[in-house]
């Protein structure tokens, strides 16, 4: 048996570390197996440098037909795993086919590499940046080594950014006006608003504020959407009445949100929505919903 597993095993180790990958601010990725690892974090138009460790196993020559390194930004979604969507593909090739005898390193640079779009881990769709190593080899299938790093892009604060005025009501029922400050919000903004009662004909028990995140694949039949309220915040315990105003002030750094993605190379969307839910005393549910961007600030 141990010859067996000696037959199979690959002639030699690979490692790819970034140059800063020590200084460098690191986020969270999940892995396939569901656990979630610190990896290096860039952004937009950065050079990503690093180099690649190639070292033969107790010390033994082996033949190769080149080796090569590729930054990818890919999609996968989730009903289609294992295809992968190439949106960002760069190659820079290491080496010629020859024979390796030692430990050798090949230093690697991308420069100013245009990265649009932010890691996504979703229900149904991952968007994922990683460095893949190939070494090419006879007679047996090629060697492939990866190594994830995470994307994140900052927007400067809207230009434009109109409020938010709408009034939906029961006909001689319910006639409310709500308000939000504005249409965009940054990662850490807050939500500011106020609710007006302008006509109160049946009994109101309770008025919450709901953020929900709508997350889109695919298209035609093959279109999957999945729906996640991720907080739920009560403006309201008890029967208003005409005239009444109720201020709402959310704040949503709690919360884990990501930016809005729009149409995604044409394989999926994540859009979030703000939802007010009135509740009144035979425990009907009145709905109003109400789409907001969400935006990464950028630093200052």
């Amino acid at each position: 048996m141990n010859f067996i597993a000696g037959v199979f095993k690959p002639p030699f180790n690979v490692s790819i570390s970034f140059a800063d990958g020590r200084s460098r601010k690191q986020g969270p990725i999940k892995k396939d197996n569901g656990q979630t690892v610190m990896v290096p974090l860039f952004q937009s138009q950065e050079n990503i440098v690093g180099e690649v460790l190639v070292e033969p196993t107790q010390g033994k020559k082996f033949e190769h037909n080149g080796i090569k390194i590729e930054l990818l930004g890919q999609i996968e979604l989730y009903f289609d795993r294992g295809n992968f969507y190439d949106f960002t593909s760069l190659v820079r090739e290491l080496d010629v086919p020859g024979e390796l005898y030692e430990r050798k390193t090949y230093p690697f640079e991308f420069s100013t590499v245009e990265m649009p779009h932010e890691s996504y881990n979703g229900v149904n769709v991952r968007l994922r940046y990683i460095l893949k190593v190939t070494i090419g080899r006879n007679y047996v299938s090629n060697m492939v080594e990866h190594q994830d790093f995470v994307v994140r892009n900052y927007t400067p604060a809207a230009s434009i950014n109109n409020s938010i005025k709408m009034e939906v009501g029961i006909e001689d029922c319910l006639h409310i006006e709500f308000e939000y400050s504005k249409s965009k919000y940054h990662l850490k903004d807050v939500i500011v608003g106020k609710i007006y009662f302008l006509l109160v004909r049946i009994k109101i028990k309770n008025m919450e504020l709901e953020i929900r995140r709508r997350e889109s694949t695919g298209s035609g039949p093959n279109t999957y959407v999945e729906t996640e309220t991720l907080a739920k915040f009560e403006l309201m315990d008890g029967a208003p009445v005409r005239g009444e105003s109720i201020p709402i002030r959310l704040f949503l750094s709690p919360y884990e949100l990501t930016p809005t993605y729009r149409n995604i190379n044409n394989k999926f969307s994540v859009k979030y929505y703000l939802n007010l839910v009135l509740v009144d005393e035979e425990d009907r549910r009145y709905f109003k919903q109400q789409e907001i961007t969400v935006y990464r600030l950028l630093e200052t």
